[in-house]
């Protein structure tokens, strides 16, 4: 830290105008919209096509897709793939999985619901797959393509892009839908996958990929199968690290009954990962997710106000946006560059199904039988395992051992910080 250096606002921005953070944003923005194509945008055209609400609930099960795709991220590592693979393995596969999504899409736009629900299930459960299968390589060229000290400002980037995808896709289809139809809606849409594989051909194939091909043979695909899990598992506090990974974002995944809009938070996020470091600025971000559920509480307790709505609103929008960087961020440093794709679609899987899972089962039975105040309290005291946990990690020293070649490799190293 260059102390007593005297910094402006173009130094906090500088470092988002680069071109790896710059790429981020457009990977982002192509990996939000298929999550809009089979969530809101497909609910609101099965609604106008009259199908009952059972049914519509039921569409829900092609975002089980994602958190499976940890099943064939290893795909994306260890298979090269024929001709168009002298393009690189990370922009090879980002344009065939490019293509791949927008393909799905159009199919999704040529079906009718009315006319054969089941094909319209089956061509959402598609564009799931997909999407997960873009995400995969999406998230590993990211990681790939950010330096260590950038790995703060591409998360804060990567979300940036993320809902201007989803939300701009979502928008999109409505405008359309309802002066063209929707088959031209969804159409027009798949134009969203465009950025991303329009960022690889630009920027090209990583400088730190690693392959993690070492021989060929007979058992180089179960190699590339198992290896990245391993790899993973045998690090020290491995089992540890991935006990954080699930149980870190319940309690706020519980209390997320608002829509959120991080953007300052985000912004925030990237320029106080780079400043603070890696360990400082997660626990930082765990303790205030968990303090703004907390606010709801005293939201609760206090009755209607509105400018105590505005401002609990205000702080968990903050919150969860830094939070949302920091942590995306620690869990980028997490993967080995052998094998980006494979492990970070398993942490990412297991940060998010935990809660979803809580989430869908418990959260409204729990208010219901609670009532406001005390969920919100409950959730805030969920929250606490995870932020003691980090805590005990970083002071063990055991996340700089568990962190990956990511975190080390290229200009700035996430362990080079003074423990908590």
């Amino acid at each position: 830290m260059n102390i007593g250096v005297e910094r402006t606002w173009v130094d906090g921005v500088k470092p988002y105008i680069e071109k790896a953070p710059l790429a981020a944003l457009a990977l982002g923005i192509s990996s939000g919209f298929p999550y809009a194509m089979i969530g809101a945008t497909l609910t609101t055209r099965l609604a106008q096509s009259g199908i009952d609400k059972k049914t519509v609930t039921a569409f829900s099960l092609a975002f089980l897709v994602y958190n499976l795709k940890f099943l064939w991220a290893w795909i994306v590592d260890g298979v090269r793939l024929p001709v168009i693979g002298g393009l690189g393995q990370r922009v090879s596969w980002l344009l065939v999985a490019g293509v791949l999504v927008i393909a799905a899409v159009v199919n999704l736009a040529l079906v009718d619901p009315q006319a054969d629900i089941a094909r319209t299930a089956l061509a959402a459960i598609l564009v799931g797959a997909a999407g997960a299968t873009f995400d995969i390589v999406i998230d590993a060229y990211r990681i790939e393509i950010l330096e260590p000290r950038q790995l703060g400002v591409g998360a804060g980037m990567s979300q940036y892009g993320w809902r201007i995808g989803s939300a701009g896709a979502g928008a999109l289809a409505l405008v359309i839908a309802a002066r063209g139809g929707w088959h031209l809606a969804y159409l027009a849409c798949a134009c969203f996958a465009l950025p991303a594989m329009l960022a690889a051909l630009v920027v090209g194939e990583p400088e730190r990929r690693r392959d993690p091909i070492e021989r060929k043979g007979a058992s180089t695909a179960l190699d590339a199968i198992w290896r990245p899990f391993v790899q993973f598992f045998t690090r020290p506090g491995a089992v540890v690290i991935l006990a954080f990974i699930l149980i870190h974002k319940i309690g706020d995944t519980l209390a997320n009954l608002t829509f959120r809009l991080y953007l300052v938070g985000i912004f925030v996020g990237g320029i106080l990962y780079a400043r603070m470091g890696m360990k400082r600025s997660v626990l930082l971000a765990l303790i205030l997710m968990m303090v703004s559920n907390l606010s709801f509480a005293g939201l609760a307790a206090a009755g209607h106000s509105n400018a105590g709505m505005a401002g609990a609103i205000g702080f968990e929008n903050f919150a969860s946006g830094f939070g949302g960087v920091a942590v995306v961020a620690y869990f980028s440093a997490l993967c080995d560059l052998r094998f980006t794709a494979a492990q970070y679609a398993l942490i990412s899987a297991a940060a998010s199904i935990l809660g979803r899972i809580v989430t869908g089962t418990t959260a409204g039975a729990l208010i219901e039988a609670m009532g406001y105040v005390n969920f919100y309290l409950l959730t805030t005291v969920i929250a606490l395992p995870g932020v003691l946990l980090f805590w005990w990690m970083s002071h063990t020293g055991m996340i700089d051992r568990s962190i990956g070649s990511a975190g080390t490799i290229g200009e700035g190293d996430v362990r080079e910080e003074e423990g908590i």
